[in-house]
């Protein structure tokens, strides 16, 4: 197949592309910075995936399409809002698919995505989803737990405070629970729903099989770093919600509270892709072992 994807080049879009080139499929990635033809069977098409009218010639003849982008948080100075990267980007990439006369299309999506989520993040992410539904294309979504394996941001940025010291705090008592999924196993359910017709029209939560504790995936990244158990020393939440509502604009600042939301929330899913898509994900230990030892 020819394959038209935005977000190609981030970190689910590295795993994505190569199961998908491993599988012989053919890709065009919409690109910020590059053009043209760089490695076998990859072209890159520079363009801004909420502009359909300068990328959408490239769609066509392509057989599927595509959409990955997406932001954990918003800088409005600089024009990254979830209102642009979730909504007008996806109504964007929909408007090409369908203009370009290409009838398969899958879309990342988040797993407590809801109409009546408290986050910005979710209610977007939601917004997307319904454009993609209203669409008439033949589509898939999928709504992936948090995603990990090398170069992913959350796991790394907490090996990375633990390198500099042996304590890891929680917000809350952090008994909030998440059930990690590797990136490579998020690609091959894409690159599987490419092949199964099946899959047309529904949504897909994608969770791994362990589920976690805050506190319990705290001492996992510290054993597969093989350090001990951190002390997590447990901080008030109605202190430290006025402290990230007024620092979290600042880039360096590791929370927001959205995501804090989401972390409360809980990240957790009952695995029933599975019966689908029928292959056993990566345990976390396993692979985050595989990259924090290195």
């Amino acid at each position: 197949m020819k394959i038209f994807i935005a977000g190609g080049t981030g970190f689910v879009g590295g795993h994505l592309t190569a199961e998908l080139l491993k599988r012989g499929h053919e890709l065009v990635l919409l690109s910020h910075a590059r053009s043209g033809s760089t490695a076998a069977g990859v072209t890159f098409v520079k363009g801004d995936v909420v502009d359909p009218a300068v990328y959408g010639a490239a769609m066509k003849g392509c057989d599927a399409a595509i959409n990955l982008v997406g932001i954990i948080r918003e800088f409005p100075a600089k024009g990254v809002t979830f209102e642009r990267l979730h909504v007008e980007a996806t109504a964007g990439m929909v408007q090409a698919t369908q203009h370009a006369g290409v009838l398969r299309y899958l879309q990342m999506s988040a797993l407590g995505t809801r109409l009546d989520a408290v986050s910005g993040y979710h209610r977007t992410k939601w917004r997307g989803e319904e454009i993609v539904r209203g669409s008439g294309l033949a589509w898939t979504i999928f709504r992936p737990s948090l995603i990990f394996g090398p170069r992913d941001a959350f796991v790394n940025m907490l090996a990375d405070n633990l390198r500099l010291a042996p304590v890891m705090p929680t917000m809350g008592d952090g008994t909030y629970r998440l059930q990690p999924i590797h990136g490579s196993d998020v690609a091959r359910c894409y690159a599987d729903a490419l092949e199964k017709p099946e899959t047309a029209g529904q949504t897909f939560e994608l969770c791994g099989e362990d589920r976690l504790t805050y506190r319990e995936l705290l001492d996992a990244i510290a054993e597969a770093m093989g350090k001990g158990h951190p002390w997590k020393p447990a901080l008030p939440l109605s202190l430290m919600k006025p402290v990230i509502k007024a620092l979290q604009g600042f880039k360096a600042f590791p929370i927001t509270m959205d995501q804090l939301q989401m972390l409360l929330e809980e990240n957790i899913c009952d695995g029933c892709w599975r019966k689908t898509f029928e292959f056993e994900p990566i345990r976390f230990r396993d692979g985050i072992r595989e990259y924090l030892q290195r």
